[in-house]
Order: C-alpha cells, then sequence, then structure tokens
C-alpha cells in the first residue's frame, strides 16, 4: 500500500493536477467515477507499473523476512548412566556455576565397589610385607644351604685326601656317601637360590602389578562413584528441572532437565530468506531487526555468515526413494547476522521472533571509475529504494507489538 502511496504522488496526482488545472476539467463534472480510468488512464497505468517494478526491486535487492529468531543452544541434563534419584540440590529454575552438583543418584552399589577395590589394595599390601618377610627367610635359608654344602664338601677333600696318600684307610663307600651329600646340598643350594628369585619376582614384579591392577580397579570405581554426582557442565541457568528423589533418569528416555548457557543466544540472529534472493545475500551486507520482546527499537545489524546449503534438500539414506514433490515447503537461506554495535542484542529475549531487513550496497560500484554513467544511475535508484524499506520496517515496529497483542488476545 505504501509503495502504491508512493507511486501515485508521480503519476496519478500529475496527471489529475495537469487536467483538473491544464485542461480545465473538473472532479465531478468532466472527470466522474465512471470516467476516472479514461480521464486518467496514463496515470493509472504508470502508477501500476510503477508500483509492482518498485516492489519488485525493493524486495528483490533489499529483501525481508519475519523467519528470523535468536536461536540459542541447550544442555541436556542427563548421567552416563542410569538410576533412581537420591537427592536434588537444585530447584525448577536456578542460576549454576560449572561443577555444580545438580542431583546425586543412589550410589550404594557403587560404594561397594569401592569398598571392595580399598580391600583389594590393603590385600595387595599385606602381601607385599610377607613377600619381604619371605625373602629374609629365603636369603636365610640360601646361607644355611651353602654352609651345609661347604660343611659336606671340605668333609669329602679331606677323606679323599687321605684316601689319596693311605689308599685303602678310608673305606670307598664312605667317600662315595659324602659325594652323593655334596650333590646334595648342592642341590639344597640351588633349591634356595630359586625360591629367593622367586620370592624377589613377587617383590619387585608380581605384587607392585598386582597392587597396580587394584589401584585401577579402585580409581574405576571412584570415577563410577564420581558418575553418580551429575554436575553442571558449563555457567548457565538450569531451566525446567522437575525431577525429585525417587525418580529414574537415563540418557535415552528420561532427561532430568535442560541448561541454557551463559550468553546463549545473544550474540547473533538467525533469519531465513527466500530463495529468490540467494543472488543477493552476501557476507558484510547492513541489516536492520526489531524484535517482539524489544519492540518499537530498530536494531542495526550486519550478516557475519551465509549458509551454503538450503534445509529443504537434507535427507537420510533409508529404503525408500525421495520424491521432491514432497517437500510441501520450499526451504530458505539461512544467514547469521550480528549487531553491528557493541551490546546490540542487549533487552532482546533469546527465541523472541523477530523482522530483518537487509539492504543492498553499490557504493564501491558506483564510486568505480569505469561505471558507465547509466548503471550509475540505476544503482543509484536500486540503493534509494532501499529507504522505502527502511521505512516500511519502522513502521512495522510501530505496528508489531499491538498485533501481537491482537493475535494473543490481550493476553
Amino acid at each position: 500500500m505504501l509503495e502504491l502511496l508512493i507511486c501515485s504522488l508521480v503519476t496519478i496526482l500529475p496527471d489529475y493536477l495537469y487536467r483538473r488545472y491544464a485542461q480545465g476539467k473538473r472532479f465531478g463534472k468532466e472527470i466522474t467515477f465512471f470516467s476516472v480510468w479514461y480521464e486518467l488512464r496514463w496515470g493509472i497505468t504508470a502508477c501500476l507499473m510503477l508500483t509492482v517494478s518498485l516492489i519488485t526491486m525493493i524486495f528483490y535487492f533489499h529483501p525481508a523476512t519475519s523467519s528470523a529468531t535468536l536461536y540459542f543452544r541447550t544442555v541436556p541434563i542427563l548421567p552416563e548412566g542410569s538410576g533412581r534419584v537420591a537427592d536434588v540440590n537444585v530447584g525448577f529454575s536456578a542460576p549454576v556455576k560449572k561443577g555444580d552438583v545438580l542431583f546425586t543418584l543412589d550410589s550404594s552399589k557403587q560404594r561397594a565397589a569401592v569398598e571392595t577395590a580399598k580391600r583389594k589394595v590393603a590385600e595387595v599390601d599385606a602381601a607385599m610385607q610377607t613377600a619381604q618377610a619371605d625373602v629374609v627367610k629365603a636369603e636365610a635359608q640360601l646361607g644355611e644351604a651353602r654352609a651345609n654344602y661347604q660343611q659336606a664338601k671340605d668333609e669329602l677333600e679331606v677323606k679323599t685326601e687321605l684316601q689319596r696318600r693311605n689308599p685303602g684307610i678310608v673305606p670307598q663307600r664312605d667317600i662315595d656317601k659324602l659325594q652323593v651329600l655334596v650333590d646334595q646340598r648342592q642341590s639344597g643350594i640351588d633349591a634356595a637360590t630359586a625360591a629367593k628369585q622367586s620370592v624377589s619376582l613377587q617383590v619387585s614384579a608380581l605384587l607392585p602389578a598386582q597392587k597396580a591392577s587394584a589401584e585401577a580397579a579402585l580409581d574405576q570405581a571412584q570415577v563410577d562413584l564420581d558418575k553418580t554426582s551429575v554436575r553442571a557442565g558449563v555457567d548457565g541457568r538450569v531451566e525446567q528441572f522437575l525431577v525429585r528423589p525417587g525418580d529414574v533418569v537415563n540418557q535415552l528416555m528420561r532427561p532430568a532437565g535442560v541448561l541454557v548457557p551463559d550468553g546463549a543466544g545473544r550474540k547473533a540472529l538467525q533469519a531465513g530468506f527466500g530463495q529468490i534472493e540467494a543472488q543477493v545475500m552476501k557476507q558484510g551486507m547492513v541489516a536492520e531487526a526489531t524484535c517482539i520482546s524489544k519492540p518499537w527499537v530498530i536494531i542495526p545489524m550486519v550478516i557475519t555468515t551465509v549458509q551454503d546449503y538450503i534445509a529443504a534438500g537434507q535427507f537420510r539414506s533409508g529404503e525408500q526413494l525421495i520424491d521432491p514433490q514432497n517437500a510441501v515447503r520450499p526451504g530458505t537461506i539461512l544467514v547469521f547476522l550480528e549487531p553491528l554495535y557493541k551490546d546490540g542484542l542487549d533487552g532482546v529475549t533469546p527465541g523472541s521472533s523477530c523482522i530483518v531487513n537487509a539492504y543492498t550496497s553499490n557504493h564501491e560500484v558506483i564510486s568505480a571509475k569505469d561505471t558507465p554513467t547509466s548503471r550509475k544511475i540505476a544503482l543509484h535508484v536500486v540503493d534509494g529504494v532501499g529507504l522505502v524499506h527502511a521505512l516500511l520496517l519502522r513502521i512495522q515496529a510501530l505496528l508489531l507489538p499491538i498485533q501481537t497483542l491482537v493475535l494473543s488476545g490481550g493476553h
């Protein structure tokens, strides 16, 4: 309607003034409701053509959308396992810091596992002390075996020497018995040495490995026990936290609530523009936005990212072929906008609906020396009609709260 009124000021109104004052025709006489089309046909035709051209130019080169909002990511509050809630430390809605315990699960099984692991570590420590005593015992036995071996060996050498000097003075049977005894005592030394090595290996390798395994099992049990305390992963605010003692929660079907991180939805605005404007939307374009949660305020924005893909074309592989006619609604070009000035989104509630206008700028092309004059004039017109769209946005900013109240029934 505004475009039609503007176009009529330069088409129908001059035509009427010419016929009224230049040709002397009067409204109600020569110009009546029945003769308006014939008398003002040139102005009406030019007005309609100019209106269509102006609307096309405005909405193509200066696109607008009402599909804009401040999306924000929430963190689901979930335990790593499943269990029954034992204690709840926060209310339905409350601010939390990173690391704060939100709720705890029943940990009787995990505590028993921790206690069992501690007892296993203590058992290995006791075995270590026993093994160290066995090392001392094995060393003593080895010394005894060496002494007995030396005694038998000395006696064998003495009788052998006597037999050599005076053959027949020592019975050969006694010498053979002593040789067997020496061999026996040598075997005793070998056995004591092996026993000492076995006990030493237990002290130096086996028992430390068992202790390390027991300590690892204790650490694992402690980790499982710590998992029963569900903590906040980031600073933020807990919302809709309805879990109570006795509830059963798990990762698949029973989340406890949501955690909204600090600053979520307060840095950027996402808007979806029509696909026909894909060639116009560029990174760095200046834009303006107005949101329901902050009425009667125009927020200067700048486009920081234009998504290269349209969500309507996304699919998952399955057992059925894709039929394009099943896509009922065409997708939009998703763009990300950030405030042009610091704290520009202060006061805008994350998730609120917004209206966004983007404006094409041809300043660099117009400033170029090799640009033809006719093109400069055309680009000046394109940039100039952006004022009409900016005016429309301000009218929408004034009417948006009223429209929202009417649609909501005044509640």
